[in-house]
């Protein structure tokens, strides 16, 4: 007999998120499950900085206020409580939990998902024949000659599937893959076994879509005119059904929208080709389709899953070293000319550009002319140092910019005072053979038991060339391309995605003709020498393009002012194209 839909809501898109997003997701409405996902590659580097000064730390400590406002009720209702926010040190949360559920006098049945973590294992993985060398530049990590902090291997369902059938009421892990919050519970709900891949890439794309919480309900969305409630968004929920299928919504009464409109946003966010790849099947997000399902409810239906290949992708972090930024404002005209100017003085000032490991300098240009505010007529000079040696780019960088303040160039000042460094980290994505990681699950009796990897394994099918249709004919306006298409940006390791979709066929038909590789990089300028990659996905009106090497090392080492690309989408939006008439309204 064929079970009722599990619901599935999530209480966090990263750690740091709504705090109240827990209590809210349990009293506004019946779920069977609360998630929440608290890891992000910059994540793993910040709760090793946060267990390096506790040992006892390591974890997602928000999580545990979380649970403290929900857990009784939880148990009173039979919900299932699976997080990752366990990060570096799940069986250190499952401790605390305890603890606390001592403290309120309850007795939760508490598991835990372990074996992602291998900082201690490289030498030996080294050993063995694997080079760990970077997806992006394929460098290996020993001609890098860097030590990586954090390296973490992305599980997947299956040891959440085994607490839950273990009867545990909450499960916390390290890291697994953002979906494998809701595969899991979806495959324990179903029970679903190891080659039902099309039902796991199903609850794939349907944690894909809530893993961000409000963004799947109206949050960052660009034709935000179409949202009528701009009170703070509900948190997403999905429904998932036997056969992996799932409908999207959220509690009733809450703000903000779900539509295919912003269901298409989280589903192009982060990814890179259509073939979507995980530990436990390949979900191809071409051959899914949504249609609406009633107010706030779209459904995700038709995703095909192959099986997953025989590696892991291995999240490393290793210290980079120290940074430190000063902004100097520049004021009114011949902008150019004072940036010059500045970047010379100081260059000498600081003993030269290659007295540092990275000296940078960006000229940031928000000036008018004949401004009628003085912030409308200035621009700034953006200075970023970087070295190992945290003195060279500590207030020794920092008061010397400030040397220009009398001997400069006129109307000098800064955006702030002179200003500390700070360490940074560098994002190394890697793969190695699934064989060389156990995956374990310690259930709520304490024993361990290791959880299998996929039995069946294939390689991830690679997508062919695009036809892209002739331009269509007819007069055009110059608009912005934000005219016709939304967009969704964000960061994939030193990477830039940028999902983009229309709301008719026809505008389609015109974006696929228009926006080739070599028209995204005469709009992005800062894509000039950087290779681009476009991928099409027609059941969604939509193109995924992403920019290597854009982020440069990732987040926590970029100096671009939007290091996680989050405004890269609405900068191509932005940009004037030659649009049809025919597409306008009216």
């Amino acid at each position: 007999m064929t079970r009722a839909p599990v619901r599935i809501g999530n209480c966090s898109g990263f750690y740091g998120d709504r705090i109240t997003a827990a209590r809210e997701m349990v009293e506004g409405g019946p779920i069977d499950v609360l998630t929440g996902d608290y890891l992000a590659e910059l994540t793993m580097l910040i709760l090793y900085k946060a267990r390096r000064k506790d040992p006892a730390g390591g974890y997602a400590k928000t999580f545990l206020t979380q649970v403290e406002h929900v857990l009784g009720t939880c148990l009173d209702r039979g919900i299932r409580i699976v997080s990752n926010a366990g990060g570096l040190n799940p069986a250190g949360l499952a401790s605390d939990l305890t603890a606390l559920a001592q403290r309120l006098g309850l007795a939760p049945r508490i598991a835990y998902v372990h074996g992602d973590d291998l900082v201690d294992r490289l030498d030996d993985i080294q050993a063995d024949g694997h080079t760990l060398a970077h997806l992006d530049t394929g460098v290996t990590l020993a001609d890098a000659g860097v030590t990586p902090v954090s390296a973490n291997a992305y599980l997947g369902a299956w040891g959440i599937t085994e607490a839950l059938r273990a009867d545990a009421d909450v499960v916390v892990t390290g890291r697994v893959t953002d979906a494998s919050v809701v595969v899991g519970p979806a495959a324990w709900w179903h029970g679903w076994g190891r080659t039902d891949f099309d039902a796991i890439a199903g609850a794939m794309a349907a944690g894909h879509v809530i893993e961000c919480g409000p963004q799947a309900t109206g949050g960052n969305y660009s034709f935000f005119e179409e949202i009528t409630d701009r009170r703070y968004p509900g948190f997403p929920i999905a429904e998932v059904a036997d056969d992996g299928s799932s409908v999207i919504t959220k509690h009733p009464g809450t703000g903000g929208l779900v539509s295919p409109g912003t269901v298409t946003a989280q589903l192009l966010y982060e990814i890179a080709e259509p073939a979507y790849p995980g530990p436990d099947a390949v979900a191809h997000f071409d051959s899914l389709r949504l249609t609406p399902d009633g107010e706030h409810r779209v459904r995700i239906s038709g995703t095909r899953g192959s099986a997953p290949t025989d590696r892991l992708k291995v999240a490393l972090n290793y210290e980079g070293g120290y940074r430190n930024t000063m902004t100097l404002v520049l004021t009114g005209t011949r902008i150019e000319e004072k940036a010059a100017w500045a970047s010379e003085q100081l260059t000498e000032l600081l003993g030269g550009a290659d007295r540092f490991g990275e000296l940078d300098m960006q000229l940031l240009r928000f000036d008018h002319p004949d401004a009628p505010t003085n912030p409308q007529a200035t621009a700034h000079l953006r200075v970023t140092v970087k070295d190992p040696d945290r003195r060279k780019v500590g207030r020794a960088f920092s008061d010397t910019t400030m040397e220009l303040a009398l001997g400069g160039y006129p109307g000098f000042h800064t955006t702030t005072p002179p200003s500390a460094e700070s360490a940074f980290g560098v994002y190394w994505p890697t793969l190695v053979p699934a064989s060389e990681v156990e995956h374990l699950v310690t259930l709520p009796d304490g024993s361990t038991t290791p959880v299998p990897h996929s039995p069946v394994t294939a390689g991830i099918p690679v997508p062919a060339e695009p036809v892209v249709p002739a331009p269509a004919a007819g007069p055009t306006r110059r608009l912005p391309l934000g005219e016709i298409a939304a967009a969704r940006s964000g960061d994939k390791g030193g990477n830039a995605n940028i999902g983009l979709w229309t709301r008719t066929d026809d505008e389609y038909a015109w974006l696929r003709g228009h926006l080739t590789v070599e028209r995204v990089r005469e709009l992005l300028p800062e894509a000039a020498g950087l290779e681009i990659r476009r991928f099409d996905l027609p059941n969604l009106r939509a193109l995924n393009i992403v920019v290597v090497g854009i982020l440069g090392a990732g987040v926590a080492s970029a100096t671009r002012p939007d290091p996680q690309a989050k405004g890269l989408g609405e900068y191509l939006r932005s940009r004037l194209v030659d649009i049809p008439v025919a597409l306008l309204p009216g």
